[in-house]
């Protein structure tokens, strides 16, 4: 097949025309091994349609459960437009049942009357529960001493080692300078210093 004649094929295949010899013509040429150079997707192409062999033919009810398909889905369609239509509508109730009982809350809260018509007996009692509430807290501070005493000394051990730290590169900056100035006078350096 020359190569004006596999463009038209393929020109006609590509735009949904060619009859099924043309196309059966395509599948035979594409087995070959050896294709002119820039169809090399068109044989991977026609490599997976002779593959995939043939296609079957749909079954009879074929088109019946199309057609059921899309009137399912018409419905459904319907009931989602009905939603449409009715949700804000029910949005609208809720946010209007919501401040009516607002309203009913709010009107009908009772305030909370005095427990004690003594006002002595009511002060003496708001102090033994202050007292109470103090004591309990200090239990629970008391119980924090352990806790505090770890946190300082591990403030003081970061010191230590941060101070050790910083002697430790001080030296470190002596020595390089030491050993640049070696070099810098061309002074051999007996190698078995360092090991």
């Amino acid at each position: 097949m020359n190569g004006e004649e596999l463009n038209r094929l393929l020109e006609k295949y590509y735009k949904g025309e060619s009859t099924e010899e043309e196309e059966k013509t395509l599948k035979e040429y594409f087995k070959e091994k050896d294709v002119p150079e820039g169809y090399e997707a068109e044989k991977v192409i026609f490599g997976y349609y002779t593959a995939a062999g043939e296609v079957p033919e749909p079954s009879i009810d074929f088109e019946a459960r199309i057609l059921t398909e899309i009137d399912a889905s018409d419905s459904k369609r319907e009931s989602q437009k009905f939603r449409k239509h009715v949700f804000p509508y029910m949005s609208a109730a809720a946010g209007l049942l919501i401040l009516v009982g607002s309203f009913f809350f709010f009107v009908n809260k009772n305030e909370p009357g005095d427990t004690f018509t003594d006002t002595e007996l009511a002060y003496a009692e708001t102090m033994k529960i202050l007292i109470d509430v103090s004591s309990q807290l200090n239990h629970g501070a008391r119980a924090l001493e352990p806790v505090i005493k770890i946190n300082e000394m591990t403030t003081k051990s970061f010191e230590a080692i941060n101070k050790s730290t910083i002697i430790i590169e001080k030296n470190l900056r002596n020595l390089n300078y030491i050993q640049k100035a070696i070099e810098n006078a061309n002074v051999p350096v007996d190698k078995n210093i360092n090991k």
